[in-house]
């Protein structure tokens, strides 16, 4: 977004930000809503971007100009290191390990996890009058769950089509987008290698997955992208999902008017498996097909910010640009390719080290975000409801956000004696709990990964430490264990975690 193109417009754009900080002590921030564009990419690491990692194999202009209009924040993690439950908490501002959904992930024909009572970002901008939208990879299942039902699975669990518990895509998907707080949907049900695949407008298919496409003979980094077999919508292609989804946001933003606000929900499919990059990007890192997607994921974020720029809303769009979870990214193909996804943070997606929930996360909003900024507060991306309400100078009610803090004091850069957040609560695809607060990280009765980093899960032994204790100021990348070092942060963040899981919220 061309928001300063010379040294001389961000020097004044900054200036105008510091004043405006000195001058008003209002938490009204814009005298017209600022329009509002979250893009969450999916499996996307930190050190794919140039902005956090100049050794990038991966080219991203689009987003590291984000970044340097904006504000960049060093210690952004996402509520889970995993798909569904991070979108549970974003739209809702609440740890996904508080439904129904303990582990793992919702599937394609999983149910609504999102309760029809609950307030969403969308609900709630809709409040304030706000158009919204949501366009690409929901993952938060269709239709309302038989909760009484004796039989009814674990939210987790994968289902077939005629399980009496699936759902039927026949029929209107209805609990889902339109019924939480979004005027438009248009994406698909889960992550792009999970059946059945089809596109939903709204709530209905735009073809029932009539066909079957058989499971795909290629694993990762070999050409060929990786899905699961299952129905299909007859003219359905895995490579097509990303440039549609592009087609689709960027169609919406052209329809919008400066008379009212909006909201575009952007959950990409990408770079999440298949890798698929089209033939435009295809060769062009030196990542293999998968840093050729996340260049391809980068070119629809420069589609965003040119539609908005065409549209005359620039000036007033608050755009965030951040990840679902760590890159799935193992040790092997850090040594394969050189590329190191996820900085130098251990683990990858799925785990419960800084690998599999450290994201990157960037603001940009001419006039009130200072560009080239960098912030090293420790935030989630629970904390987008929160921030909305405090930008529409709202304050949520106790049952809403729970697990919601306001970024806005820092999005300004606002002086502050304590940070935004006491403490965080990290969660693994396997269950796994960690808490993080101030330099300190603790994990619980857990001295494995709880995720996809092999062992999963070691069981403490009776003489030794009975989880992980780390410095994350001295120790980052989670190297020395210091458990035992330190008996009084553990029974302290042991306390404050117990507290936090059986009150059913963070915020006070």
């Amino acid at each position: 977004m061309k928001f300063a193109n010379t040294v001389r417009d961000r020097i004044l754009a900054g200036l105008i930000v510091a004043l405006t900080g000195l001058l008003s002590a209002s938490p009204v921030v814009a005298e017209q809503p600022p329009n509002i564009i979250f893009i969450l990419a999916d499996d996307l690491g930190s050190g794919d971007l140039g902005c956090y990692n100049p050794d990038s194999k991966t080219a991203t202009p689009a987003i590291d100009e984000l970044a340097a209009e904006g504000m960049m924040f060093r210690d952004a993690h996402s509520p889970s290191s995993v798909c569904s439950p991070t979108r549970y908490g974003v739209l809702t501002g609440r740890y996904a390990w508080r439904s129904r959904l303990k582990s793992g992930v919702l599937w394609g024909y999983s149910r609504s996890l999102i309760r029809p009572e609950r307030t969403t970002v969308a609900s709630f901008l809709k409040t304030q009058d706000y158009a919204t939208a949501c366009v690409g990879k929901w993952h938060l299942g269709f239709q309302a769950s038989h909760l009484n039902a004796p039989d009814l699975p674990p939210a987790n669990k994968v289902i077939a089509g005629d399980d009496p518990h699936a759902v039927d895509y026949s029929k209107p998907l209805t609990p889902g987008p339109t019924t939480v707080g979004f005027d438009y949907f248009f994406g698909i049900p889960a992550s792009l290698d999970m059946d059945p695949y089809v596109f939903v407008e709204n709530d209905r298919p735009l073809e029932q997955p009539t066909d079957t496409v058989a499971a795909s003979k290629h694993r990762r980094q070999d050409g060929g992208g990786f899905w699961r077999g299952g129905p299909v919508a007859p003219s359905f292609r895995h490579v097509d999902v990303l440039p549609e989804l592009a087609k689709r946001a960027t169609a919406w933003i052209d329809k919008q008017t400066a008379e009212q606000p909006f909201f575009l929900y952007l959950p990409l499919s990408a770079p999440h498996t298949p890798w698929l990059p089209t033939d435009e990007f295809r060769g062009r890192s030196a990542a293999g097909d998968y840093g050729d997607f996340v260049m391809q994921v980068d070119a629809v974020v420069g589609a965003v910010v040119r539609a908005l720029e065409q549209g005359g809303h620039a000036e007033n769009t608050l755009i965030i640009v951040t990840s679902d979870n760590g890159s799935h990214w193992p040790v092997g193909d850090i040594k394969k390719w050189g590329h190191a996804a996820n900085l130098h943070y251990r683990g990858q997606k799925a785990d419960i080290w800084e690998g599999g929930h450290r994201v990157p996360f960037i603001a940009a909003w001419p006039g009130h975000i200072a560009p080239g900024s960098v912030s090293d507060e420790t935030i989630c991306l629970t904390d987008l409801l929160a921030t909305i309400a405090a930008i529409s100078d709202s304050v949520l009610p106790d049952d809403t956000g729970e697990d919601s803090f306001s970024l806005l004091p820092v999005l300004l850069g606002k002086k502050r004696e304590h940070p935004i957040r006491d403490s965080t609560v990290h969660h693994s695809a396997d269950g796994t709990f960690a808490i993080r607060s101030g330099k300190w990280k603790l994990i619980p009765n857990n001295l494995g990964s709880g995720g996809f980093t092999k062992p999963r899960r070691v069981k403490p032994q009776p003489d030794g430490p009975h989880g992980q204790l780390y410095n994350l100021e001295k120790d980052p990348s989670e190297q020395h264990n210091v458990w035992a070092e330190h008996p009084e942060v553990v029974l302290r963040l042991s306390a404050e975690l117990a507290k936090i899981r059986t009150t059913g919220r963070s915020r006070i």
